[in-house]
């Protein structure tokens, strides 16, 4: 009887384990492709203002909802291209790289702040060094920062989201530890400046 109890256990576990991975693997592969197709709607708009030489409209005209794209993150080192996408709710977040609302867009001399997942946008972040490009394409053109400064922060520490007025800085935010699975309460930080 005891014996029986154990197998009927591990037949539970083995199924509910399984049943977790394919779960998991759904969640990534929809996010990957939530992110390409969001990524592909980034790349038409700008290839299509670049073809109609409307590139560089002022930063004035930046109206933005939330969910909609607004333009692309290239890190060069990483050789990747990402949507980014206005808000930072998890909805926006499984398309792309999120801005946050309440911070400024390239041309506005103050601080740009985007968040993304750990395991999905910004996997490899930790590689990141200072020195290295960051580019945002966007409506008023393309925009290049270079990387100054890396830190960790505890998830409630607000002052990276404080002006830099009228110096523009993007920063980047996402979890850390990377290699951590379950929700965490540090932040990994990057800040670059505008370089052009």
């Amino acid at each position: 009887m005891k014996g029986l109890v154990l197998k009927i256990i591990s037949i539970s576990l083995l199924v509910s384990g399984s049943a977790l991975l394919i779960y998991s693997s759904y969640l990534l592969i929809t996010i990957n492709m939530n992110e390409e197709k969001a990524l592909s709607k980034a790349q038409t708009v700008i290839s299509e203002l670049e073809e109609k030489n409307q590139l560089h409209s002022p930063a004035s005209q930046y109206s933005f909802n939330p969910g909609d794209i607004i333009g692309i993150l290239q890190i060069s080192k990483l050789n990747k291209e990402m949507p980014i996408i206005e808000g930072t709710d998890e909805s926006e977040l499984e398309r792309g790289v999120g801005h946050y609302s309440t911070t400024k867009l390239p041309n506005q001399q103050d601080r740009i702040f985007l968040a993304g997942h750990r395991d999905t946008v910004f996997k490899k972040m930790g590689t990141l060094q200072n020195g290295d490009k960051l580019t945002i394409k966007m409506k008023a053109g393309t925009h290049t920062y270079e990387i100054y400064e890396t830190l960790i922060v505890k998830e409630t520490d607000l002052s990276v989201l404080k002006s830099t007025a009228p110096q523009e800085v993007l920063t980047l935010s996402t979890c850390y530890p990377f290699e951590y699975l379950s929700s965490t309460t540090e932040r990994y930080i990057i800040n670059a400046r505008r370089i052009e």
